[in-house]
């Protein structure tokens, strides 16, 4: 439930909710009164009551299962997961990332636009299908040509995934977060509402400022320079599964746990034998 308020809170979603409980609530009243005509009709509108709630708020409850889906991991105990996840981390990176930084801080001092998406276990399929296909060895040159603000395929993303640029043109979610800074364009916000529903990494070079930012979770680092975001972009190619994170902390409490205890049994034996 309080997933679900923060999803609503400061959305036209909290609106329509209040709207729809001041609705039902003068349903009650109408039938408390017996004005049967009157009841009868607010009942119909009652009865797709949970048809009604979807559409209206399906923006809302894409986000909620968005949340369920990546708050869910699977147990450090199988060992099928585990080696399956091995198998990911080593085919997730394993390509050099100073074509796409050379690109990105050219860009940068001729102020040209780009948006750049990293995804590292999805193929995105459905935002590539929106842009056109390229499936190209990723290269500092055919970056440049991508992002020239004469280039039919300026305008939208560029979707990297592994070391193949997969397509360009592509069309990203806009947020709908009403807390970003007001200086943020188009750009800046489709980048925001692909890292808040996907797993990505994002890179943004703005066309009015020249100034490089990543977006990832939802969350936006701006001004950055061109090694800080190689470091963003390799941390998040090589970045170790949950799981793994999860067995490392889980091993880690056991051994100062032991430890605790040992360091305890010790004490004790050495106050029996001084008593």
């Amino acid at each position: 439930m309080y997933q679900v308020y923060k999803l609503m809170r400061g959305s036209v979603a909290i609106k329509i909710f209040l709207g729809v409980l001041s609705l039902y609530l003068f349903y009650l009243v109408v039938k408390a009164a017996q004005m049967e005509l009157l009841a009868s009709i607010l009942g119909q509108f009652m009865g797709v009551g949970v048809l009604a709630t979807i559409i209206l708020f399906q923006q809302e409850i894409r986000k909620f299962l968005l949340v369920i889906g990546k708050s869910t991991s699977f147990k450090s105990g199988d060992s099928f997961f585990r080696s399956f996840a091995i198998w990911k981390k080593q085919d997730a990176g394993g390509y050099s990332v100073s074509p796409i930084i050379d690109a990105i801080k050219a860009m940068s001092g001729t102020n040209t636009g780009a948006l750049i998406v990293f995804t590292r276990d999805s193929e995105l399929k459905f935002y590539v299908d929106s842009g056109d296909l390229i499936d190209a060895d990723i290269s500092n040159r055919l970056l440049l040509s991508i992002f020239n603000k004469y280039s039919p395929l300026h305008d939208g993303a560029v979707i990297i995934h592994k070391d193949r640029i997969r397509a360009a043109r592509c069309i990203l979610p806009v947020s709908e977060n009403d807390n970003l800074p007001a200086q943020f364009g188009l750009r800046h916000r489709a980048a925001v509402g692909m890292s808040e529903i996907t797993d990505t990494l994002i890179v943004v070079v703005s066309e009015e400022t020249g100034e490089m930012s990543v977006a990832q979770h939802g969350i936006v680092s701006k001004n950055l320079s061109g090694m800080e975001i190689r470091q963003h972009i390799n941390e998040y190619l090589t970045a170790t599964p949950q799981i793994f994170k999860e067995t490392e902390t889980d091993k880690s409490k056991e051994v100062q746990e032991t430890s605790n205890a040992e360091a305890i049994i010790a004490f004790t034996e050495q106050a029996e034998k001084t008593a």
